[in-house]
């Protein structure tokens, strides 16, 4: 009999002993459970904040651009909207930065009425690059309305040879990731091409865009006419880092620069001294959530016109 009372208080001692543990197990589940629902509801709440601060730093800075130039006849990169802007507060941080796309080279006017300028350009950025020439033909009949290839080119006939097939788009460029659809642009080639080329009109309704010669990378610079190379093109910055040009015909202040080449560029339609078209990159934190919005706005109307727009 006593042993049998001993087993019955080590049995119920055992099952006492797994009650517990499991009835503890639960607890710190519920916990956990809880902790977890906590942190993200709070990283879910930073991240909103983190989006609309990011999307107030574009919208800030379309509105700052648009007072600041409407009565300037030139941009540079001597303006302030040039350098970076960082303001923190309680919420988070934001930082933002603006470059100017009129500096670039658009790649849908291959197809504009002057047939020649833009290919030369294209094709001496490209030697500039250390690109074939062939990616510019088959650009040029995925932008063009027909189905006859041009040198160098394709058209729908190839596409729908690949897997999955496609037809080529016979109109303009909507994105520039659109050019990884194009054959002979693999993403290396897209990569080095971004800085230096853009796909929307400097100004709306305008039959082609203008370059800014305040505002163009050296590659662009030395793109725009035969005759200019690293040494002309340093001296093009440089005027321009010391004075910007205000008007197109300045550029033959340029010490050193070939006199043909003045000739060519201060009477080409091509260039400009002023910029209308804006990349802004707002880049917001709030304690450990971040968002990033990148847009491309046009100003020249009563109200900036946002031509792209992508949070990451």
């Amino acid at each position: 009999m006593k042993r049998r009372l001993q087993d019955k208080s080590g049995f119920a001692l055992v099952l006492t002993l797994v009650v517990t543990a499991l009835m503890v197990a639960v607890v710190v589940e519920m916990i956990h459970q809880v902790y977890v629902d906590v942190s993200l509801s709070r990283g879910f709440r930073d991240g909103q904040q983190a989006s609309i601060l990011a999307e107030s730093g574009v919208t800030g800075g379309a509105k700052l651009l648009q007072m600041a130039l409407s009565n300037r006849s030139y941009t540079s990169l001597s303006d302030k909207w040039a350098e970076p802007i960082k303001l923190d507060d309680e919420s988070g941080t934001i930082t933002i930065t603006i470059s100017e796309e009129s500096g670039k080279i658009n790649l849908n006017d291959l197809e504009s009425g002057d047939k020649k300028f833009i290919p030369d350009a294209l094709r001496r950025l490209g030697q500039r690059l250390k690109l074939t020439d062939d990616p510019w033909g088959a650009l040029g009949d995925w932008i063009d309305a027909d189905e006859l290839p041009r040198s160098g080119g394709v058209e729908s006939s190839y596409y729908r040879s690949l897997k999955p097939g496609y037809d080529a788009h016979n109109g303009k460029l909507e994105t520039l990731a659109e050019l990884s659809l194009v054959k002979g642009f693999t993403p290396g080639l897209v990569h080095k091409l971004r800085p230096f080329v853009t796909i929307w009109l400097d100004q709306l309704n305008a039959p082609f865009s203008k370059i800014n010669i305040n505002t163009a990378p050296k590659e662009v610079l030395m793109a725009l006419d035969a005759a200019i190379d690293d040494r002309m093109a340093a001296s093009i910055m440089e005027r321009r880092r010391l004075t910007p040009f205000k008007s197109s015909g300045e550029i033959s202040q340029v010490a050193g620069l070939d006199a043909a080449a003045v000739g060519r560029l201060s009477g080409s339609s091509w260039i400009t001294v002023k910029g209308n078209l804006f990349r802004i990159t707002a880049v917001a934190e709030v304690k450990e959530a971040g968002r990033t919005v990148e847009a491309v706005v046009r100003l020249g109307g009563s109200v900036p016109e946002y031509l792209s727009w992508q949070e990451y």
